[in-house]
């Protein structure tokens, strides 16, 4: 984006939008805030960047388990236990499980999991990938395994967090499989999650990733869901039981 471009977004003129770039000029709270909902810089930096402009935050942060947040883990609640028979899972900015429905836990079951893996916070992308994790479970490891590093380096560049920094490194350092260490070819699309079964079948995914759309503070801001849909029928006809409807 060109410093005309933003301007022209923000309604601010592209002198005055050079001077406070430069230094020339010290930027008032209400045009730190257009600019930066313009960039769509998450909420925690925003506030971050208000405080070393010398204004109080514009967004507050609770905890999870803080009462005014009891309609947002209401509404993960019944995002998650009414996507059953399939997977999901509720995360936080830096991807530690905030909640799971039944269907994502039975997928652990299926392999010995690392007892390090599973101490709170546990984090959804460390006991995926990792070899002492699901990462056995993987039929397309080497796809998944990129894609994931690329995502979370895009998170990256829009936070700075160190903690989703450490992940990266940590993750780029699991072993691949060399025949899975492949990673799809410029326009060609990513396949399913393809998973093994402990009797040997195979589970295939999609996924879908949703926020809340109008969060109302940091901690809201930051979370999301990963929801995963059979990709096939015989993945459809292995989650549900017999007699339910599909």
């Amino acid at each position: 984006m060109t410093q005309l471009e933003l301007a022209l977004d923000t309604g601010i003129s592209a002198r005055h939008l050079s001077f406070v770039e430069t230094g020339r000029s010290q930027p008032g709270r209400e045009m730190l805030l257009r600019v930066l909902e313009q960039l769509k810089v998450p909420f925690r930096e925003q506030n971050r960047l208000l405080l070393a402009a010398g204004y109080a935050p514009a967004y507050p942060e609770r905890s999870f388990d803080d009462p005014d947040l009891a309609p947002v883990r209401d509404a993960l609640d019944l995002v998650l236990s009414g996507h059953e028979p399939y997977p999901a899972v509720a995360v936080d900015r830096a991807w530690n499980m905030v909640a799971a429905n039944r269907a994502m836990l039975a997928l652990t079951e299926a392999v010995e999991i690392d007892p390090k893996l599973l101490k709170p916070p546990i984090n959804v992308i460390r006991i995926g990938l990792h070899p002492r994790g699901l990462g056995p479970l993987f039929v397309n490891l080497g796809d998944w395994h990129a894609h994931w590093i690329k995502r979370l380096e895009s998170q990256l560049a829009a936070t700075g967090d160190e903690q989703l920094a450490a992940l990266i490194d940590e993750v780029a350092g699991y072993p691949v499989p060399e025949r899975e260490a492949s990673e799809p070819s410029a326009g060609e699309m990513l396949g399913p999650v393809r998973v093994r079964t402990p009797d040997g079948g195979e589970l295939s995914f999609f996924g879908m990733f949703a926020s809340f759309d109008t969060p109302f503070e940091v901690t809201a801001s930051e979370l999301a869901v990963e929801l995963l849909f059979p990709a096939d029928r015989a993945t459809a006809e292995t989650l549900h039981e017999p007699g339910d409807p599909q």
